[in-house]
């Protein structure tokens, strides 16, 4: 499955099929929330809080796939990824694009 951002990939005549999407949300365990809050005083990079956002980011987008290929669709277009934080230490995660087919 080819997924790029822009509304064409070079060298293909695609022909757009649907939205596709998928959508995750994350949490922590309260242990690294702990910690994250003791890191919040000294400063620094929150590892647990980066490693949520990697995880969400990574299943939202394997949703997306799976969304595209119940299309039979070879790619996705114009792919974006947005996330939101929905309470202490829980982010929401989507991914969504353009499913294609190459013509």
């Amino acid at each position: 499955m080819v997924l790029v951002n822009t509304d064409f990939i070079t060298g293909k005549e695609l022909q757009t099929i649907t939205l596709v999407k998928g959508s995750v949300v994350q949490s922590k365990h309260i242990g690294r929330d702990i910690a994250a809050g003791f890191k919040t005083i000294i400063g620094g990079e929150i590892k647990g809080y980066t490693e949520m956002l990697d995880d969400a980011r990574s299943i939202a987008t394997q949703r997306m796939i799976d969304d595209a290929r119940k299309h039979n669709a070879d790619a996705i277009i114009n792919v974006r990824i947005e996330t939101a934080s929905i309470t202490d230490g829980a982010v929401e995660c989507i991914a969504y694009g353009t499913a294609a087919k190459f013509a």
